[in-house]
């Protein structure tokens, strides 16, 4: 078998047969938009996310991974042999560290996603893919916000289970003295303890509320979980 050997015209006829699918404009506006993409993506993730205390500020890898998706797929557009070469080497890939928050999934399939259009042109489905992004974003911020400007935290009520049939009215009475809004979330018994947990929002003065529950009822816990720092407005 016959080796055919190696040649500077040869891989310039490679290279002119790749230059006749993508030139290199094409190849660096890909790139280029690509990277605008990715650090648009980054913004987003900086403004809605970074401030979570458990992120790994995974918008850090943003730039690289769609510069590395771009072009992965552009090899893969130029050359079918090459595309099964790919697939064969990046199956033995294994990302084995857990991601610590579930929106870096989203983020990192937005970048990836927006990597593939640049890669194939589709220059305006970045367009759109970012503003129905933002637009799911902020409608789930503003739905956050919602809950959180109307619930403070969780109280949770521990009392023997006799005491609290025998003081139902009493408890409740209690509660809507000092608590605007509430909600039973769970109630459950054993060993003959009854615990209830409320969600409430509104309140003013945790003490006075623990007061006046244990005045109103034999309480073997009170406890007010607040959800905010600062706790109570």
């Amino acid at each position: 078998m016959k080796l055919s050997a190696f040649s500077p015209d040869s891989v310039g006829d490679g290279f002119l047969a790749v230059q006749e699918q993508m030139s290199v404009g094409d190849f660096l506006a890909a790139l280029l938009v690509s990277l605008a993409a990715a650090a648009a993506a980054s913004l987003l993730y900086r403004f809605f996310y970074e401030r979570r205390g458990t992120g790994s500020q995974i918008h850090r890898a943003f730039p690289l991974l769609s510069l590395a998706v771009t072009t992965l797929f552009i090899g893969v557009q130029l050359s079918l042999p090459l595309s099964l070469g790919l697939l064969g080497s990046l199956s033995i890939i294994r990302f084995r560290t857990p991601i610590k928050e579930p929106e870096e999934v989203g983020f990192i399939m937005l970048v990836i996603a927006a990597a593939i259009c640049a890669a194939t042109k589709q220059f305006a489905f970045i367009l759109y893919l970012y503003l129905f992004a933002l637009a799911a974003l902020v409608a789930a911020r503003g739905a956050a916000a919602v809950r959180w400007l109307r619930r403070d935290g969780v109280l949770v009520l521990t009392l023997p289970a006799e005491a609290a049939l025998a003081k139902a009215d009493e408890i409740e009475k209690a509660l809507a003295a000092h608590l605007p809004r509430y909600t039973l979330e769970s109630a459950s018994t054993r060993n003959g303890m009854s615990t209830n947990q409320y969600v409430f929002g509104g309140l003013r003065d945790a003490s006075e509320l623990q007061k006046a529950l244990f005045a109103a009822a034999p309480f073997a816990a009170v406890n007010v979980f607040l959800e905010r720092p600062g706790g109570i407005r």
